[in-house]
Formats: C-alpha cells, structure tokens, sequence
C-alpha cells in the first residue's frame, strides 16, 4: 500500500493523477500516466480494493474514477503500522511467558509435561498427526534427531492425513529449504498440499493439534539431544496459539512452481535491483531496458517465486540462491 505515495511507481502515478484530475476516465488516466490502459485498469482495480480510490461512472466507456482524500490513505498506512508493532510486542509478551513457563518445574504446572526420552520425543510426532481432527499448525527448525527413514515415514503420514482432510499450516526455517536432507522435505509436502510459509530466524520448534496439544521441542540442556514440553489447553496454551499466528502474519508464503534454478544474468539483475527497492523506471533506466520489458519480467518473476510482493520476491530469491 505505501508505494501509492511513491510519484515513480505505477500505483502513485495513478493515484497522484486521479488527485489532480478527479472523475478521469481510464483513458486520460493512461495518457496523463504514461501507461497502458491494461496496466491501468490493473492498478485501479488493485487501489479501489484496498479503499484508495473508487470509481464514480456507470461503467463501461463512461466509467471514471476518483482518488479518496490522501489524508484518509496516510492515515490508513499509519494504522496499519501501529498494528504490525502492537502484534509483533504481543509476540514478544507471549514469548517471555513461554520463557518463564519453560523454565518452572513441571511439576508445579499441571497443563505442562516435560519428555526426555529420545524414542518418545521422537513418536511424539508421529502421535500428533494422527490424533489430528482438523488442523495441524506447525515451526519447523532444527534440532533434528531423527534419521532419514524417519521423516520419509512423517512425510507418508502427513499425506494420509491431508487426505483424510486434516489442514496442515507450517512455518520453516530457512535451514530447511537449503539443507531438504537433514528434515522434512518441505518441496514434497507442499507439493502434496501443505500451506507453507518460511521465517528467516523462527523462535522455537513448535506443533500444535486442534486446540488439544501443544509441543514445544528444544534442546536439551543436560545431556546431548532434545526434549519435548507438552502443553495441554491453559493459558500457556493459549499464548502459544497465538505466537504461531503472529508468525504466521509475517512469515513469506512459500511456493515450489516457478521460474526454476536457473537465471539469465538480466533476471537476476532484475531481482537484485528489486530486492533493494528500486521501482520498474528505475531498473529500466538502470539496466538500459525498455519500461514495457521490466514491467513484464517482473510480473514472471513475481508469479515464479509465488510472490505478492518485491520484499517476498527478495527474500523468496534469495532463499534458493539466485542473488
């Protein structure tokens, strides 16, 4: 939303043209933009779904347009702003009370159950997925302790249970979508119909069953491998579900279809420059390419790494090693 006050992108030059020109037909838009009427009509239909501008025509060749006051779009970005900070200290709130529960004897919390065996830390997995009713929400990161067969067996169960219409929600770690052999497959499973997002520094390993059961797994402190905490519906529960949605907000959506591994050298300066910022003119002017090039390359490479943004695209790229 907030390159719209940006006078070189192309959602601000039609929006700065509609608060010059109000009631401007797309036509005139276009002229007064330096843009096609297809890119245009994309960008208004972009604008009047997030309430910046609206359309005051009966349709059609009489259609026009009209800017809302940019007052009232400030204010919106400003909203929105304060709502990321207040989720992410939510986050932190509910952080630090996962900390301080962590650290308590489990003995004096009931809904909290500590596992130290190797064999049951690692069936505990497998335990979570098949007493799964609806959904299973999941942060995936090291520590692995399991062996390839292992994961093999998860990934074979996890796909019965999609079937059987359980939804799967996983956040990964970047370790996972660079080093596949170490863990689960992430390619495979959202190839199979997992949603996945990928975080670049998640906080904890974490599953979550329905509203039954949580597990939290660290490593160990006193003796080499992991542990697993087990929380049953509580307020630490509570807080839990919730960290994972917060997570989830800001995570990047993760998609395997795409352009493929390999980049010509003028893609890859095209990810590169976008990735810093710079708008479609500017990479044009950069690179000495047409604007009509850049505009459509970008449009491939956004969809490629199943992107909706150039910061997912950035970040989407960098993660498979293109920059």
């Amino acid at each position: 939303m907030r390159d719209v006050l940006d006078p070189d992108s192309d959602r601000g030059r039609v929006y700065r043209s509609l608060v010059g020109h109000p009631r401007e037909s797309v036509g005139r838009l276009a002229d007064r933009a330096g843009l096609s009427e297809t890119v245009v009509r994309a960008v208004l239909k972009e604008l009047a779904a997030e309430d910046i501008v609206m359309t005051t025509g009966a349709g059609g060749a009489e259609e026009s347009w009209e800017a809302l006051p940019p007052t009232q779009v400030v204010e919106a970005l400003l909203q929105r702003d304060a709502a990321r900070w207040t989720a992410l200290r939510q986050t932190g709130t509910e952080l630090e009370q996962l900390y301080r529960f962590a650290r308590r004897d489990a003995g004096h919390y009931g809904a909290l159950e500590v596992v130290e065996d190797a064999a049951r830390v690692l069936a505990v997995s497998g335990q979570l997925q098949r007493s799964a009713r609806h959904q299973l929400r999941a942060i995936d990161m090291p520590p692995y302790s399991g062996t390839v067969d292992h994961y093999l067996g998860q990934e074979a169960l996890q796909r019965e249970r999609m079937a059987d219409g359980v939804v799967y929600r996983t956040i990964y770690h970047g370790s996972v979508c660079d080093d596949p052999i170490a863990g689960p497959n992430m390619a495979r499973m959202i190839a199979a119909g997992e949603q996945a997002r990928a975080l670049d520094d998640p906080p904890m390993k974490l599953a979550i069953v329905d509203s039954e059961l949580a597990v939290v797994t660290l490593a160990a402190d006193a003796h080499p491998g992991v542990v697993s905490l087990l929380v049953r519906p509580s307020s630490l529960f509570r807080a839990l579900s919730n960290v994972f949605e917060s997570l989830w907000r800001l995570a990047v959506p993760v998609t395997t279809t795409g352009t493929g591994t390999q980049l010509d050298a003028r893609d890859r300066q095209i990810l590169t420059l976008m990735a810093s910022g710079a708008t479609d003119d500017a990479i044009a002017r950069r690179l000495g390419l047409g604007r009509r090039t850049v505009v459509r390359r970008v449009a491939v490479l956004l969809a490629g790494l199943g992107a909706t943004t150039r910061f997912q695209a950035g970040v989407q790229a960098a993660r498979r090693g293109w920059l």
